[in-house]
């Protein structure tokens, strides 16, 4: 296997991010590194990153919450019979709020988990490519190309106007 280098370039304006990263995935470069203070939608589109898959664990949380929550009532009220006013023991209309609430509880518990098992938190170890200036104002691309393809892409890197492009072999 070839050696790779490394060209990162840093910019000051997220816009001008998103169409470097749109210019280098039309170069055919796949292995592309974004760091930077907030991530945008533009910038997840032009990366091409899919769909976040925590929306899935509140979708099952919140399922298993609300037939838990009409489990919980119904199985309370055949627990402990009171007939009240000759309705039925399990009345359903009465038991949608709290079927309601588990909803809710589950599902946000339920994305909270997700959430972390998916952006591998709490990160005792930070990449080392990453710079604190990184968290605060800036923005940096790293992209892993051949040999051959690094003068290429630092020029295309340029046309965008970064604070900075290096090369690391």
């Amino acid at each position: 296997m070839a050696a790779r280098e490394i060209v990162t370039a840093t910019f000051d304006d997220i816009h001008a991010v998103v169409g470097a990263v749109r210019t280098i995935r039309d170069e055919a470069c796949d292995e592309l590194s974004v760091f930077g203070p907030i991530m945008e939608t533009e910038l997840e589109e032009a990366i091409g990153k899919p769909p976040s898959p925590v929306r899935r664990y509140a979708l099952i949380g919140g399922i298993s919450g609300c037939i838990s929550g009409f489990a919980l009532t119904v199985w309370s009220s055949y627990y402990y019979p009171l007939v009240v006013g000759g309705k039925a023991l399990a009345s359903i209309p009465a038991y949608v709020v709290i079927a309601f609430e588990m909803t809710i509880l589950f599902a946000g518990i339920s994305a909270l988990i997700g959430m972390l098992i998916h952006n591998r938190m709490p990160t005792l170890k930070l990449d080392p490519a990453h710079v604190p200036g990184y968290s605060d104002d800036l923005f940096a691309l790293r992209v892993a190309c051949d040999p051959s393809r690094t003068a290429k892409v630092k020029e295309v890197l340029n046309s965008y106007g970064p604070a900075e492009v290096r090369v690391e072999r």
